[in-house]
């Protein structure tokens, strides 16, 4: 049985993690918020941007020839490069382990083919360096502060090897925001783009060629489509975290009560001890 200075040693130490826990969690409302409403803010850019752009291809495909566009080829995919987005820091549940096992399952899926990896955050870099993947590129420390051009920068990386035919086909798998208690996870296909099949046709009158302006836009929904997963990424990440924190706030909790009615219980066994033996011992001298 533990000594009573044993278990006053183990609560202390519970409830100093009690308090860093809390402190995590609040911090990551914080940050939560902040990434919250910038999600928000691109979601409706990235649609109109989508729209637009699915609207200029129906009008390319109508009046020139269709699919001209390197980033709108379509091959199939013996190469693919798979981007993957998950945090630099742990705690947070099951945030990164979804991710890479989400990786690792469309790696398998696609034996046929060769994937390179272009990993984005600390943990899938840790984790797919020692399996011994196929790393293409690492990015570190992007989710701290979410930048457009960084994002661009790789997503510009890409495009480029999309349009040598160094690769047949980019993915992107990160958690998507739904709530604070909840993320999807989400695999999407940015290269060769998608395009909408019904579209709502919209007369545009082009003062540049409808070629050129398609040219133009693809592009920007690219690089949109990168940065866009980052910020939902960041955002899911605070909300996990904040999630997992209150978790761990309230198992502390709950063992703080456990360990204080032990002690209790020890305690009164030790006096009760303690009375037994004063008594015997009198009883004794009589």
């Amino acid at each position: 049985m533990p000594s009573l200075i044993d278990i006053r040693r183990r609560i202390r130490s519970v409830k100093n993690t009690q308090q860093i826990t809390k402190a995590m969690k609040m911090v990551s409302a914080a940050k939560l918020r902040r990434a919250q409403d910038r999600v928000i803010a691109s979601r409706p850019y990235g649609a109109l941007l989508r729209k637009v752009l699915a609207n200029v291809a129906a009008a390319v495909a109508a009046n020139e020839q269709s699919g001209g566009d390197p980033l709108l080829a379509r091959r199939p995919e013996n190469r693919i490069l798979l981007a993957l987005i998950t945090s630099d820091k742990g705690l947070a549940g099951a945030f990164n382990s979804n991710l890479i096992k989400a990786a690792q399952h469309f790696i398998a899926g696609r034996r046929e083919a060769s994937v390179s990896m272009e990993l984005i955050g600390r943990k899938g870099r840790d984790f797919f360096r020692k399996h011994g993947a196929s790393i293409s590129g690492e990015h570190l420390g992007l989710a701290a502060k979410v930048k457009f051009e960084d994002l661009a920068a790789i997503a510009g990386k890409a495009m480029e090897a999309y349009r040598r035919e160094e690769i047949d086909a980019v993915y992107i798998v990160y958690n998507e925001f739904k709530n604070a208690a909840s993320q999807k996870l989400t695999v999407t296909r940015v290269l060769p783009m998608e395009l909408p099949t019904e579209t709502t046709p919209v007369d545009y009158i082009f003062e540049q060629p409808a070629a050129g302006m398609l040219s133009a836009l693809l592009p920007k929904y690219v690089e949109m489509e990168f940065y866009r997963a980052q910020l939902e990424s960041a955002a899911a990440e605070h909300a996990a975290r904040m999630t997992a924190m209150d978790s761990a706030t309230s198992n502390a909790g709950e063992m703080i009560d456990k360990l204080t009615l032990y002690m209790n219980r020890v305690r009164q066994a030790s006096i009760t001890k303690e009375i037994i033996e004063v008594v015997s011992g009198a009883a004794s001298a009589e």
